[in-house]
């Protein structure tokens, strides 16, 4: 009994110091008044064209600003071909969206979602008349110190909002894992290869992989979907998009034929909170994850060399999942990241036409 009391002593000891090493993600810190008016912004569907979206539509905080859906939810008239990604540290990002084709700042990737026709679909010179009917974002404008309300300053604050999304609270980061755990902390960095691409305080090295996900049918079964991905694989360049029936990934960033099928490793932060799992969703657990990675991955000409069967016990892939469960801390759904101020009214404006702004 005394030698195990050692050996979970020594376990914890040698926890605390790899979780000084690696976590936790350090907090960008933003003027409160603007993170403010972007939480605002945030959850206000009169962001979109025709105000049935807003970005928390898809971003939930209380699934760790993600849906929890295999593949999201899109304009009116579409559907969405990919899996939401968590909002969990997007600030600390290199590259966005699963192809990492925005690759700028959080600025232009909120201006992106807001105009993109299968998206939010909204003319921002309409977005910034509406705001300017709005006299509690008037106000919000101003403390902002962004003058009147304007695309402009609406696009600073909702980057200012993301950029506070910081995860915090896990067990990892407190350096409070059990023995299994810790056992699947080994494994994760040795026999498992996971750390090869899950790397950094974050678990990512925002780089495309090619891990052989396999394809989701319902994208192209289901014409609201389908049209969806016509519409941006047009968009982006890629030949013979009416009759591909597969996701081309980070191909579409240099049209190179070994980036195929090839997606941004996504953060392991967070993880409980933001299934179903991989960027079509196929995945539905972290047990399913870890046997798909067991397995040594899908099949595919372009699959990343490293990959191979690992061979794990049971026990083995048991004691990675609750590693990999330590990484989730404490959930998004609360004040500091929901706002529940107002209903987003206001009064219509007689003669609108014949008023200045």
């Amino acid at each position: 009994m005394r030698l195990l009391v050692s050996m979970s002593i020594a376990l914890m000891t040698s926890t605390a110091a790899f979780a000084t090493d690696l976590g936790p993600v350090a907090k960008i810190e933003q003027k409160p008044a603007l993170v403010e008016l972007g939480k605002r912004l945030f959850y206000d569907s009169r962001l979109s064209g025709d105000t049935n979206l807003s970005c928390s539509t898809c971003h939930d905080p209380a699934k760790g600003f993600t849906d929890g859906e295999k593949l999201s939810t899109a304009y009116t008239g579409t559907e969405g071909f990919r899996n939401t990604p968590t909002l969990a540290n997007v600030g600390h990002r290199a590259a966005w969206m699963h192809d990492g084709r925005l690759g700028t700042n959080l600025n232009d990737v909120s201006r992106g979602m807001i105009t993109e026709t299968y998206i939010m679909n909204m003319d921002m010179r309409i977005m910034q008349e509406r705001m300017k009917q709005d006299p509690v974002y008037v106000e919000m404008f101003k403390a902002a110190g962004k003058g009147e309300p304007s695309n402009g300053g609406a696009r600073g604050a909702l980057e200012a909002f993301l950029k506070s999304i910081t995860s915090q609270g896990s067990a990892f980061d407190r350096g409070e894992l059990t023995v299994s755990e810790r056992r699947g902390y080994e494994l994760f960095m040795g026999k498992a290869g996971c750390s090869s691409c899950h790397t950094g305080n974050r678990f990512t090295d925002d780089q495309p992989h090619n891990i052989g996900v396999p394809n989701n049918p319902d994208i192209w079964s289901d014409p609201l979907r389908h049209i969806t991905y016509v519409t941006y694989a047009k968009f982006m360049g890629v030949n013979n998009y009416m009759n591909l029936r597969e996701d081309q990934g980070a191909f579409i960033r240099d049209h190179k034929e070994e980036n195929k099928r090839s997606f941004l490793t996504p953060t392991l932060r967070e993880l409980t909170y933001t299934a179903p799992y991989m960027h079509n969703g196929m995945l539905a657990t972290l047990e399913d994850v870890v046997e798909f990675y067991n397995e040594g991955g899908g099949d595919d000409v372009n699959k990343d060399s490293r990959l191979k069967p690992l061979n794990l016990k049971n026990s083995e892939k048991a004691n990675l999942v609750a590693f990999l469960k330590t990484l989730s801390g404490d959930s998004f759904d609360t004040p500091e990241y929901v706002w529940t101020a107002d209903d987003y009214s206001y009064e219509l404006i007689e003669d609108w036409k014949n008023k200045k702004n």
